[in-house]
């Protein structure tokens, strides 16, 4: 007879890991590193991410569709990273060989299937309820931990995961903004959150001798692929527009939004995401990713002048407060519960 107890294990870093477990219960950690580094680094990626709000805004305002506007932020984005991806594998083919099926999930899922279904989500519903579907991603994350790897969130984390969906409701205007509901429309938007789950967690399933730059780079590629098989099948609408596109009060070339949002809101974005899984655990940068809306809103009024209204930056607060509280839960080590056999006068034969 066994009987359950829960158990506090010291904290594991990239709690998914790359599949090797040191017992039974417990995925392999990674060397720890300064927490400060990888808070830094997914805000970073975080911060990057959010300029493709501003800057793709000016391109659909010209008319061009989201399909091609994404299409070309990960073609190019593919592009610049092909070079550093194979430099940075000299000597280790065999790593991304053992990984591939890391790396083309990674691109058909975490890039490409999170683009498609979050586009096919706004077709249906309003910007706001998309986003917040999309970003239940962290709860996901939270659940699957439980289920998979039996790490039971504790208080704190609960709380955090509370004040998170709480701010991300007020930032995002969900509630007083008419925000329309339609049952197509919620599972685009959970399917992108099943995407989004699935690029942090196959960010940390990845082997350590495959460098960030080549996972990001090959799921790039997989992922421009994808879109554009996609958009030769129909699924994807390509539509281009204007070859000039009004951009923060002027007029520029079409190009100049795409290098941003290619350069820094695709290939920076990525390398620096993975590397921040990497350093802090998916649950943890899956929490800081959720900064990305409040980086939208600030660049937004720096680039569009929209200027935020004060229920966003109460909501903004509340997204903090749930990272720092989920950050400071995770500081404790992750709550395991396991298996024992009981002895003694209570075990029975």
């Amino acid at each position: 007879m066994a009987e359950r107890v829960v158990v506090g294990e010291p904290a594991v870093v990239g709690a998914v890991g790359s599949g090797k477990t040191d017992g039974a219960a417990v995925p392999r950690s990674r060397p720890a590193r300064h927490p400060l580094v990888g808070l830094g680094v997914a805000l970073a990626s975080a911060a990057a991410f959010a300029t493709s709000g501003a800057f793709g805004k000016s391109l659909l305002v010209g008319g061009w569709s989201p399909g091609a506007v994404v299409t070309m932020r990960i073609t190019l984005a593919a592009v610049v990273l092909l070079g550093p991806a194979l430099w940075s594998l000299r000597g280790r083919w065999a790593a991304l060989r053992r990984n591939g099926w890391v790396v083309v999930g990674y691109g058909l899922t975490g890039v490409a299937g999170c683009q498609l279904a979050y586009f096919n989500a706004v077709t249906h519903l309003s910007v706001g309820v998309a986003l917040l579907l999309e970003y239940l991603a962290p709860v996901l994350i939270v659940g699957w931990l439980w289920l998979r790897h039996r790490q039971a969130p504790r208080r704190l984390t609960l709380a955090g995961v509370a004040l998170a969906v709480a701010g991300l409701l007020l930032v995002l205007d969900v509630v007083g903004g008419g925000a329309s509901i339609n049952v197509v429309g919620v599972l685009w938007g959970l399917g992108a959150a099943v995407c989004l789950v699935l690029y942090f967690l196959l960010a940390d399933h990845v082997d350590d001798d495959v460098p960030p730059l080549a996972l990001a780079g090959g799921g790039l590629v997989v992922g421009a692929a994808s879109l554009g098989l996609a958009g030769l099948v129909g699924v994807l609408d390509m539509s281009r527009g204007a070859a000039r596109v009004p951009l923060g009060g002027v007029v520029v070339d079409w190009w100049v939004p795409v290098l941003v949002i290619a350069i820094v809101a695709a290939a920076f974005a990525y390398v620096t995401g993975i590397a921040a899984v990497r350093m802090l655990g998916p649950k943890v940068a899956s929490f800081v990713a959720l900064t990305e809306v409040l980086f939208a809103v600030l660049f937004a009024w720096l680039v569009l002048a929209e200027l935020p209204t004060p229920v966003q930056l109460v909501g903004g607060l509340l997204i903090v407060g749930g990272l720092v509280a989920v950050r400071a839960d995770e500081s404790r080590g992750p709550r395991l519960v396991v298996d024992e056999p009981v002895t003694g006068p209570a075990a029975r034969p």
